[in-house]
Parts: structure tokens; sequence; C-alpha cells
């Protein structure tokens, strides 16, 4: 029997939080809700949530940390935000602090769910692959456990944001193919938006730093102007 999800809402607003747990309780999740910040941070640590539904704007701490703060937790929390700050800079800020999702209020609870579904879908199906595809990779001196999650370079385990990682792996499962911005947020991120090209850039460049000799003139993840990124060493599994 599968196990119901669990779903954490962090929303100030009275009115759309009840809005959400109804719409959300209908699909047969367990809901619970903080209207602030701190209280919504004290349930995150708790812990064994299957997904977070975040207000940027709260009283307390503020969406944004919030945000950061969970992609330092160990445990992968899958993070919609909603916002009433619907600018592009909000929008590729939540997604470059680790939220897998944005939409911006107002929007449609329809959508909502249909987002919630979706997230949870990606979430099955990538634990599904990495079970088909439980072998350790190894090149040019990384070693990428999918299973532990981990990766060494040169025998030194190096730390990733689980962001960080879904990018190498994915990297290293294709390597030689050239992928687009747009390629890599659909594949790794799940959406394919323009104008969040901007996060991947971000996410590439700090991959670099943590994986390249000289980030500056990268070995491995390669730029192919006009077109995109690829990965140039091949795994051995």
């Amino acid at each position: 029997m599968q196990k119901t999800k669990r779903i954490l809402i962090v929303e100030d607003d009275a009115n759309i939080a009840e809005l959400l747990q109804l719409h959300l309780r209908d699909e047969g999740y367990d809901i619970s809700h903080a209207a602030d910040g701190n209280l919504g941070m004290a349930m995150l640590e708790q812990g064994g949530w299957d997904a977070l539904i975040l207000d940027l704007m709260l009283p307390g701490i503020d969406g944004l940390e919030i945000c950061r703060r969970a992609r330092n937790m160990t445990r992968y929390t899958p993070i919609i935000i909603i916002s009433a700050r619907s600018s592009e800079v909000h929008r590729i800020l939540g997604l470059e602090l680790g939220a897998d999702d944005y939409l911006a209020k107002p929007f449609s609870m329809l959508e909502l769910v249909a987002r919630v579904k979706a997230l949870f879908r990606r979430q099955e199906a990538m634990t599904h692959n990495l079970r088909m595809e439980a072998g350790t990779l190894s090149c040019a001196g990384l070693t990428i456990d999918p299973i532990a999650r981990e990766v060494h370079l040169n025998q030194q385990q190096i730390e990733l944001t689980p962001r960080e990682f879904d990018l190498l792996y994915f990297f290293a499962r294709h390597p030689g193919k050239v992928f687009s911005r747009l390629n890599l947020l659909n594949q790794v991120w799940g959406y394919q938006h323009e104008g969040y090209e901007h996060t991947v850039n971000t996410h590439i460049n700090r991959l670099r730093l943590k994986i390249e000799r000289n980030p500056a003139e990268p070995e491995l993840i390669i730029t192919v102007w006009g077109k995109g990124y690829k990965f140039v060493a091949s795994p051995q599994g």
C-alpha cells in the first residue's frame, strides 16, 4: 500500500492556506499548515515531508531563507514557491536557491494541484530510474554514487547541493551529448520556461568550481558556443 504523501504549507494568508488545504486534501494528501516562517521552519526541521509549498513574504523567517536552509538539510524535500512577487528576479532567485517550481499569485488552485502531482511523478520516475541504473559511475577522477548521492573527486568527497548532484549525474550519464539550457531545465529541473536559463548557468559555474582543476578553463563540463554544454569524460560503470 502506497504511503500517503505529507505536504507542509507555509502561508500567512489564511484564505489561501484554507483553499490549498481543501484542494490538496481532496486529492488524498496529508496536509499541515504553518502561518509564519518561524513555525514553518520548525515544522520543516521535524522532517518526514514529501513536499513543501512555500510563500516568500512571511512574518518571521522569510520564504527565501527557508528555501536556502531546506537545501542545506540532508533529506531533499521538493519545494513549490507561491508568491505575489511575480518578477523574473524573484522567480530566478527562488529557483537558484533550490525551489523545484514557482507559481505567481493569483494562481488557479487546479494548476497548483497539477504542479504538485507533476512534482511527485518526476520524483517517483527519478527514484525508479536510479534503482534501475544503480551502478556507480567513474570518470576523470570522479566517482558518482546515485544511491548514496555522494561524489568523490580523486577519492576525496566533495559536497554538492541536491541540484548540483542531479546536474552532474545527468551529464555523466550522457557524455559527449550537447544540451541547451532549456534542455537542462526540462531534464534536470523538470520544467521548460524561457527566462529561467540563467539558473542553469549559475549551477554549472558552481559545479565547475567544485570539480574542475581550473574552473576558468573547464575540461569536464564544456561550453559549446551557441548550443549549450556537454560533459566530455566518458563514464565507466
